[in-house]
Order: C-alpha cells, then structure tokens, then sequence
C-alpha cells in the first residue's frame, strides 16, 4: 500500500512526449475526460455542502475552523475521488495514468495553499494581510508548484546553491539565505498565530486586571517571536553565534536611529505596568480629547466623539503632561446654564433644574446633582446646574438635551419666563415737527452769530456849554 501511494505521487517528468502520446490514443482521451467530469462533479457537489454547512452554528462559534473547512471542501472532496478513480483504472484498464495523476498533484498542492492561506488570514490581521496579498501569494504558490512539475526547480536551486556570500570565515549561499527567511517568516507566522489566540483566552480572563492582561499578552507575542527565530534559523544550517555580528549593527541602529522606536517599546510596557493609561481611559492630549480603544507597542489609540482617530506615541505619555480624566474614577461632571426673569421665584427655579438633573438616569446619585445662582445679567438671572455622569464615554449631548428639555416643559407649568434682550427708545416732544424743529433751530443760530458780529456805536460825550 505504502508503494503503491508513494508510486501515485511521485513526481514525474510531464515532457511533450507523454502528453502526446495521451492525445493519440483514446484511453488518454477517455481519462481527459474523465479528469475533466471528476473535477467538474466534485466542484458541483462541494457547493452543495457549503451552502448546507455555512451557517451551522458549531462552526460559527470557531471561525478559523469554519473558513478553514469551507476552503478545503472541494480539495479533499476531489483527491479523495481521484485516488478512488486512479485505482480503478488501473485495475480495469491495466495501464499507467497520467491526467488523473495530474489532478490528484493539483488538488494536493491546493489542500497545500489553501491552509496556509487560512493560517495567514487568522494569524495576520486584515489590515496587514489583505486580500490582493492573498491572491498574489496564491499565484506565488501555483508558479512554484509549475516548477516543481516541470522539475525546473532542480535547476534553479542548483543555481541558488552556487551563489554564496562570504560573512566572515562562512559562505552563505543564496539558496540558504531564501530557505532561512521563508523558515524564519513561517515560524514567526506560526508564533504569531499562537500568540494571538493565547491573546484572546488572557484578555477573556476577567480575574486579571486590563492593564497585567495587556502586559502579559505583549509578553508572550515577544517571547513566542524569539523562539521561532532561534528553533528557525538551526533548521537550515545558520549557527546562532552569526547573530553576533548583526547584534552590533542591530545596538547602533537601536543607539541612532531606531532610538525612538525603542523608546516607544519600553514606555508601552511602562505605561502598562503603572496603570496610567488603560483601555476606555478619557485622556486629553495637546487639545485633543479621546478614548483610549487600543494600546500597541508603538503608540495609544484615540477615539474622540466624532469618530477620528489619533495615534500617540508612547513616549508622549511618559515625558509629556497627560489629563487623564479617568484615572481615580470613570464617573466625570458637566454643567448647564440657564437664564430666568427678575420676577422669578429663584427657589423653585433651582428645585426645578436639580429635580430635571436627577431624573435623567445615566446622572449619579452621589455626587448629587445641585444648582446656584451665578449673577445677574443685563436681561435676567444666570442659573448654573451641575450634575455628575456614569458613562461619559457616551457623550453628553443627548443627556444635556434630555435635561433641557425637561426643563423647559417645568417652567413652562410653573410659569417661569426665559428673558430674551429688550430695549426701549422714547422719543420726546411727539407732537413737533421734527423738520420744523430743524429749522427753528437753524434760524436761531443764524441769527445769534450776526448778532454777534454788529459794531458796537460809540457812546457820545457828555457836553456842557457855558454861558
């Protein structure tokens, strides 16, 4: 049995002559077709299994497990029949195969991708692994696969092995450098994966507080990251005391110009362990005001009310002033201003936005939520209300709208008046013409600087006579 499967995928030279000769005979247009119908059939039936299990809530709950089975239906469906086919022909027929052979190397190599695909989709996040990478990893795959059946892989590699590079009293060829990066990119993809769903079961673990959960789900993402490379790099042939030579030029990037990036590193973890900064926290940083939704090991992510989003760097909450206003208590305070007329009654008035305050129930019941009077403006009485929220996480707008409106439909009963700005302009002397005035007065003046502008005639000598 073991001969008989190695013998079904042994990996044969398909050379024009084969498949000549397939095309000239009618068995070899007998198993085309076949092929052909087999995969035909297959591909038929595997829909019908998918669109049946899709929805089927078991899978649901796992959705790696789900997309991972989906994807491989039509695969194994299809080299399950064709081992099946390849037996039977060669029992009924007595001759060796060749198309079918084909297909059971093509349906192999597309169980091969498709895991790997679906490994990559669940330990990569989407935004980094996104669907055009996919399909060009794919075409990667299948070109290689081409290769490999043309046997131009030998070749290649033959290549590959002649070219070396000399570093230090070793020769790396390019062969081994390729082999070691696609090992060491699988392991860390693998680490990466394993990270991530250890991730989720201690974030899940509500024992632990947020930020030793955040620590310690970093921790292992690192920890499982080095022990992919270390166990990589031996499994094709790199001794690990090479590392020494990029450790050198790995410190004097990290002392030039990755300082920064490693300064965010060591805040994130800092940050973490000393609670000031934790997932949900109300944070205000250089004017800007946000929600804390995600904490990386580069920088904070920010939500603010109206969805945007700011990325601070680490280091900023360790070498800058942060207002963290979350960091004794979620619970925070807001305030609201109304004006009223002189001739209102001010208690009732006070009484009525502390009771509109009180009814809303996302306010708190302690601090309770009270009023004053803050002064008196030109058209009325200022009236300050100041109440205490749960979840400010929620915005106020709705809660202070909630508070004005009750306020309005309670003055509106008692009978308190909102002023508005009033002025009055009195004219005197209603019943003179004004253009009559005008002219009156213009006359007056007139007359007044002539007037003044006459010579004055000189008073006569008193004269007196003798007789």
């Amino acid at each position: 049995m073991n001969h008989y499967f190695d013998a079904m995928f042994a990996r044969k030279e398909f050379l024009t002559r084969l498949l000549a000769h397939s095309f000239n005979s009618l068995n070899g247009w007998l198993e085309l077709i076949l092929s052909i119908v087999l995969m035909l059939c297959t591909y038929w039936v595997s829909k019908k299994i998918i669109t049946r299990f899709r929805f089927n809530e078991r899978l649901v709950k796992f959705p790696f497990l789900r997309h991972l089975i989906l994807r491989l239906v039509w695969p194994v469906l299809l080299l399950l029949c064709t081992i099946l086919a390849i037996f039977i022909w060669r029992v009924t027929m007595l001759e060796s195969v060749l198309w079918l052979q084909l297909v059971a190397f093509v349906a192999r190599w597309m169980i091969a991708i498709r895991i790997i695909l679906s490994v990559l989709h669940n330990a990569i996040p989407n935004n980094y692994f996104s669907e055009h990478y996919e399909h060009t990893l794919s075409k990667v795959l299948w070109v290689c696969f081409i290769l490999w059946l043309t046997n131009l892989d030998t070749f290649i590699i033959r290549l590959l092995k002649s070219l070396s590079l000399p570093i230090g009293s070793t020769n790396l060829s390019l062969f081994t450098v390729i082999t070691a990066t696609i090992t060491v990119g699988i392991a860390i993809i693998i680490a990466l994966w394993l990270s991530r769903m250890t991730e989720q079961h201690i974030l899940q673990a509500n024992r632990l507080d947020v930020n030793l959960r955040y620590v310690l789900a970093k921790l292992i993402k690192s920890l499982f990251v080095v022990i992919a490379v270390l166990i990589a790099l031996p499994m094709v042939g790199i001794n690990l005391t090479m590392l020494s030579v990029f450790g050198g030029a790995l410190g004097v990037g990290l002392g030039l110009g990755l300082q920064k990036i490693a300064s965010n590193y060591v805040s994130g973890f800092i940050i973490l362990a000393d609670h000031s900064v934790r997932p949900g926290d109300r944070l205000n940083i250089n004017n800007f005001t946000g929600y804390v939704t995600k904490i990386t090991a580069r920088f904070v992510v920010l939500r603010s009310s109206d969805g945007s989003e700011a990325l601070i760097p680490n280091d900023t909450f360790v070498s800058n002033t942060v207002i963290n206003d979350s960091y004794s208590s979620k619970i925070m305070s807001n305030n609201l201003t109304v004006q009223v007329a002189y001739n209102t009654d001010l208690p009732k008035a006070l009484e009525i936005l502390k009771q509109a305050a009180i009814k809303q129930p996302r306010t708190c019941e302690e601090p309770k939520p009270n009023s004053y009077v803050t002064g008196f403006a030109d058209s009325g009485i200022n009236l300050y209300v100041n109440y205490w929220i749960r979840d400010p996480e929620n915005g106020f707008m709705s809660i202070d709208s909630a508070i004005l409106l009750e306020i309005w439909s309670r003055f509106k009963e008692e009978g308190i008046e909102f002023p508005f700005p009033q002025q009055e302009v009195r004219i005197l002397n209603d019943d003179t013409d004004p253009i009559a005035l005008n002219n009156q007065t213009s006359q007056s003046a007139v007359a007044k600087h002539c007037s003044n502008n006459l010579p004055t005639a000189p008073s006569s000598p008193s004269s007196s006579s003798d007789f």
